[in-house]
């Protein structure tokens, strides 16, 4: 991708795949998808029913382990997948038994060698990064209290020991993930329909070490209110509630960790569409008052349009074009991105009588045989996943 300063890109994900098995073996979900999110966007993310939106999704908050790739959050590396590295060696050590080149030999043992090594490295950063994470928050208590302790006596002491034991055990307690949220698609199953509200919100905060009941239900006053509700619901159970109120519960849940980013995966098609709205303008207030990042998933182009800076279309496991969402519908290169917005519908009925719907055939639409496809920068900024010959017909197209 194009060089951006890293100290904006809050999320980067590198070549992420991910795969499933099967009962006849496996089944790709995801084909080595990358993107970048920057502090405070909305990146959206499009594309029709299982094409990987939501599986990509999961795989950043470490809900599936990926298979293939690495997601690096806050400049450190929380997910890595070891497939890729697993079948670089492989290759290497199928490769080796046919060669009798002493060279080539020693080429492929260093590739052996190499990919081993990089084996090791995601396992160490899968598996450290929350202990990495913890060890700088407590280091930062410690600098907060250190002098505060020294001045202090008495009443002010005992109080603020009480304060400094409190925040090091939630420091110690705190995970890196816990800085991702995310708000699930359907409001009813992703409750507990034997929690109160209070407990739904609380739940994490509890799971991070915070013991103060008074400091709880607080917080979860506050969220409620933050989110439309008012305090009174905190003692209801989720069936009491209508769909849209159920899934101001789930951001509130998500809002209350006080995340960095969190992913919206599809927060608004399970309901009717003035309740979307309401979802919707919800979101970009939290985004404003709170300094949120969002990845949002979602299938609705306007709805996306209106909140997204900028916007990613998935197709079969790949993303098949990124770019600003103005310049996305402006001017849409890729054959499945521009039959997506042909689905558009219009507000005018002599506009919607002349809407030609534009069919997408994978098959027809390229040929992939010899002159094989990447993820490339077509104009700063887009990038379209095609070969040699489509990039030359978008150029031309668009004059470039």
């Amino acid at each position: 991708m194009s060089e951006m300063n890293q100290n904006d890109v809050l999320l980067r994900v590198d070549n992420l795949a991910q795969y499933f098995k099967m009962d006849n073996g496996e089944f790709q979900a995801v084909k080595g998808v990358s993107f970048d999110i920057k502090k405070g966007e909305v990146f959206g993310l499009v594309g029709e029913s299982g094409c990987g939106k939501t599986t990509t999704g999961r795989g950043i908050i470490k809900v599936y382990d990926i298979t293939s790739g690495s997601v690096y959050f806050k400049g450190q590396r929380i997910c890595a997948g070891t497939r890729s590295y697993e079948d670089a060696i492989k290759a290497a050590r199928k490769e080796l038994k046919k060669t009798t080149d002493a060279a080539r030999k020693a080429e492929l043992e260093k590739v052996i060698a190499d990919n081993k090594e990089e084996i090791k490295k995601a396992k160490f950063d899968h598996k450290n990064c929350d202990k990495e994470y913890s060890k700088k928050l407590v280091a930062e208590v410690k600098e907060k209290y250190e002098g505060k302790l020294a001045a202090a006596s008495g009443e002010e002491k005992a109080e603020l020991t009480k304060q400094y034991k409190d925040e090091l055990r939630i420091a110690k307690n705190t995970k890196l993930i816990t800085k991702i949220q995310m708000i699930f698609q359907d409001p009813i199953a992703s409750l507990n329909p034997r929690m109160t509200v209070r407990e739904i919100i609380a739940e994490g905060l509890i799971i991070n070490g915070i013991r103060d009941q008074k400091y709880i239900d607080e917080k979860v006053y506050e969220m409620l209110e933050l989110v439309g509700l008012v305090k009174e619901h905190a003692g209801r159970y989720p069936h009491e509630f209508s769909g849209g109120q159920r899934q101001r519960i789930g951001i509130a849940r998500a809002v209350v960790m006080n995340p960095d980013l969190l992913i919206a995966d599809e927060p608004v098609s399970a309901l009717d569409v003035s309740i979307q709205a309401q979802v919707i303008n919800l979101l970009n207030d939290l985004r404003d008052q709170l300094g949120l990042t969002i990845l949002f998933i979602a299938h609705d182009l306007s709805v996306v349009k209106y909140f997204s800076d900028r916007i990613g279309v998935m197709y079969y496991g790949n993303m098949v074009e990124l770019a600003d969402s103005d310049e996305l519908f402006r001017h849409p290169m890729h054959p499945y991105t521009r039959s997506l917005l042909s689905a558009i519908p219009l507000p005018d009925p002599r506009a919607e009588k002349r809407r030609k719907r534009i069919t997408y055939n994978a098959l027809a639409a390229h040929e992939y045989t010899e002159d094989k496809p990447s993820f490339r920068e077509i104009i700063p900024g887009h990038f379209v996943h095609c070969n040699d010959a489509e990039e030359a017909a978008y150029r031309k197209e668009f004059n470039l």
